[in-house]
């Protein structure tokens, strides 16, 4: 079965080493692919995927509440929409086959523009994780490491990406 890492940024590359030594999770023989940031990019660089392949998508998120350093292996994700109340399915994201230490697990809400506040705690934000798993992969699973507590400025000085 193909393996993929999908990442937003290339500078989220340096997760990676995180994910084999602090995690224990070993990718190396996965493709990586770098997607951009938001839905568009999500779309246009993994359409044409088997929908079968092995997919991790690994990168930075926010938190209200985690601290910064966190991994999280994500268990659910959804939309962030916290004006609106709207009927969605569920995307329940795949607890991964191999043995993860040292991560929580969580709902992760994607939204189309950084989070800078919420009253959902116990859970991450990012900006593509629901727009993968509504692609319709079968083998999806997710790790996100918090870099930031909802500020735009802490996440643009580790990670260098989005300003």
């Amino acid at each position: 079965m193909a393996r993929f890492i999908v990442m937003a940024e290339e500078g989220e590359h340096e997760l990676l080493d995180q994910v084999k030594e602090k995690l224990g999770l070993d990718l190396s023989d996965a493709e990586l692919i770098y997607t951009g940031v938001g839905a568009i990019n999500v779309i246009q660089h993994l359409q044409h995927l088997d929908r079968e392949a092995e997919i991790y998508n690994i990168g930075y998120a926010g938190s209200a509440n985690f601290d910064i350093g966190t991994w999280v292996e994500v268990t659910e994700v959804r939309l962030n929409h916290p004006a609106v109340s709207y009927s969605e399915p569920e995307l329940k994201i795949q607890n991964s086959k191999f043995k993860i230490k040292n991560c929580r697990q969580a709902i992760c809400y994607t939204n189309t523009d950084f989070v800078l506040q919420s009253d959902y705690e116990d859970c991450v934000f990012d900006m593509e994780l629901a727009f993968i798993a509504a692609l319709g992969f079968k083998n999806l699973h997710a790790l996100k490491y918090v870099s930031d507590n909802l500020s735009l400025h802490a996440y643009h000085d580790l990670t260098h990406g989005v300003e």
